[in-house]
């Protein structure tokens, strides 16, 4: 399985139930990673994409725990084994967990691939990603530098 993730120079990914910045290249990167694969994220991350619509061209699995949620789209999923059964058959290459912070968390340790924007800034935060360098994720990829205005980030690859 693999996670794709924004985040700052100290692994913030949000403030509240905001990402901490909006950058469109990495909005076109997710969504060239992800084509024709499976998505996973919570109801708080679907809401938060445009329209709060599912992402067109793939399979959307929305990890809630209510028992009402529906969306046009996508499937709404109550737990981490009725998660496993609707992935069961599918190779975990392409399945790309998208947050948010609680879906991180329960699914990390799934994962063995992290896509991770790494942002060049110190952002005000109270939702973290654990450090992928300091709990045995080894960098194998870096982009060349990028800039979005002010905001220096590279795409970097991680692996288990």
């Amino acid at each position: 399985m693999n996670l794709i993730v924004t985040v700052d120079e100290n692994w913030a990914i949000g403030k509240g139930d905001r990402q901490l910045v909006q950058i469109p290249a990495v909005w076109r990167y997710l969504q060239r990673l992800t084509a024709g694969g499976v998505v996973v994220m919570g109801r708080k991350t679907l809401q938060a994409l445009p329209q709060g619509q599912p992402l067109y061209g793939r399979e959307n699995y929305i990890l809630t725990t209510s028992s009402s949620f529906s969306v046009r789209g996508a499937q709404a999923v109550r737990g981490l084994e009725a998660l496993k059964e609707k992935l069961a058959g599918v190779q975990e290459k392409e399945v790309f967990v998208c947050g948010g912070a609680s879906v991180y968390r329960q699914l990390l340790p799934a994962c063995d691939t992290a896509y991770v924007a790494m942002v060049e800034k110190s952002y005000e935060a109270d939702v973290y990603l654990e450090d992928l360098e300091k709990n045995g994720w080894k960098l194998t990829e870096e982009s060349d530098e990028q800039t979005y205005f002010d905001i220096t980030y590279y795409f970097r690859t991680y692996r288990r």
